[in-house]
């Protein structure tokens, strides 16, 4: 890696960015002043900590793209054991949290024009479609991604991920390291551990081989346990939403999630769920909402619809309908307690085997059953994505059990996690319109 990278980074990090996101915030404060916009009646006091998270994943979208050439960088998917990586200093980039980014500023169809225009079906998953796009060419919301020097899948997810970071692979010219995880039907037995354990352990040569640094098991060990307590204490973050009134919503939540997935294991992380955990406790006691008047408790299933977070808020909102919580960010906390420094590689592996989306469906249906009783929900929504086959296969047939055994109303919604070309407004708002009337 270059002296001269390495230096300039260091600059970008401890100077530069500090300077420009000052006045970034500046600059923000005064649109604000001038604007002078009221909250929606119904919104209860702003969370304070977003200016925080806003700093905090400006920084490390900027830094990235000096990373660059100044150490090695690693785009890696949702569900790697991303703390080994972080053992050897190795920058990591998530591709699907630049997806999300990318559906929620509604340029899913723009990023995904040029991999359609290579060949790439429509019908593939936009997050795949949107970072091939950005391969072949399409201009970023934040800029440009720095460029990879390895690929990192993980197949705890869906087995798309094998074969979209196949093609980068192919593209970049990069190594592609493959942890993969063996579906768990019932219990996670021992074989399966060392199984995926042993193929951690395999990891570590080429990561030497790609970071000129060797292995340092007291420094995966700190890594581990940081990731742990970054994990737990955004478990801790959701807890606090079992209060009444919830001193946030799911739409909070899935934009607060971002540094634990993409800055697990690191510092940063940890504090701000600290910093955010103490407001939201204090929102506990102060009785501070995210609604004014919280009638209904909802259950969110799947990943967000990125392009209508905005829009969804609002509409529910105006019905007294809150989302307090949601499968998709329990899933970064649902594990965390697996996670052991003292045996880290058999730990990570039980910890990343055991997540919701490498489980079958009785495992889902008794976890959606736990928070349907913690969080007192009054109805479950669950978003059939185009994008994500293996998350809404069985959403039909889920509903159904919570109808018949639990008396709990279910609404699904087909829509799409970036791409509005997947989303009927009309149908879909008179769904949940009806949806909302059944809850009074």
């Amino acid at each position: 890696m270059s002296i001269l990278r390495r230096a300039n980074y260091s600059f970008w990090k401890d100077a530069g960015l500090p300077i420009m996101l000052g006045g970034d915030r500046l600059r923000r404060h005064v649109r604000r002043r001038l604007r002078k916009r009221k909250p929606p009646a119904w919104a209860g006091p702003p969370i304070e900590c977003g200016e925080k998270l806003r700093s905090i994943m400006s920084t490390h979208y900027l830094l990235a793209k000096h990373a660059a050439g100044a150490m090695p960088v690693a785009w890696v998917t949702s569900g790697s054991p991303v703390e080994l990586l972080r053992a050897f200093g190795i920058y990591t980039v998530y591709p699907e949290n630049h997806g999300a980014v990318c559906g929620a500023r509604k340029v899913g169809v723009e990023m995904s024009a040029p991999a359609e225009r290579a060949g790439f079906s429509p019908d593939l998953c936009s997050y795949a479609r949107i970072d091939i796009g950005l391969a072949h060419g399409a201009q970023s919301p934040v800029g440009r991604l720095p460029r990879p020097d390895l690929l990192l899948c993980c197949t705890n997810i869906c087995q798309t991920v094998l074969y979209w970071y196949k093609q980068l692979a192919w593209h970049y010219k990069i190594p592609l390291l493959l942890f993969d995880t063996p579906f768990i039907s019932g219990s996670l037995e021992e074989h399966t551990i060392q199984y995926m354990a042993g193929q951690m352990r395999e990891l570590i040569q080429p990561l030497e081989r790609i970071s000129g640094r060797t292995f340092d098991e007291t420094r995966f060990k700190e890594v581990v346990e940081r990731a742990k307590r970054t994990s737990l204490l955004w478990g801790e973050v959701l807890n606090t939403v079992r209060a009444r009134p919830a001193p946030m919503s799911v739409f909070d939540a899935f934009v607060h999630m971002a540094p634990v997935v993409s800055l697990r294991g690191l510092r940063v992380a940890e504090e701000y769920y600290e910093t955010l955990l103490d407001e939201l406790r204090e929102r506990v006691k102060r009785g501070d909402g995210a609604l004014r008047q919280e009638r209904h408790r909802l259950l969110w299933d799947n990943i967000a619809v990125w392009f209508k977070l905005g829009e969804f808020s609002r509409l529910f909102a105006e019905s007294g309908a809150l989302f307090v919580a949601a499968t998709y960010t329990n899933a970064w906390a649902e594990t965390a307690h697996l996670f052991d420094s003292s045996n880290p590689f058999e730990s990570a592996a039980g910890a990343y085997g055991l997540v919701i989306l490498n489980r079958d469906l009785d495992h889902r249906y008794e976890l959606m059953k736990k928070m349907i009783r913690d969080y007192s929900i009054d109805g479950v929504v669950m978003h059939s994505t185009r994008s994500c086959k293996p998350y809404s296969v069985g959403q039909y047939g889920l509903s159904k059990r919570f109808v018949d055994k639990l008396g709990i109303k279910c609404l699904v919604i087909e829509a799409d996690t970036t791409d509005p070309r997947n989303y009927a407004e009309g149908p879909t708002r008179t769904r949940i319109e009806a949806f909302l009337e059944s809850l009074d």
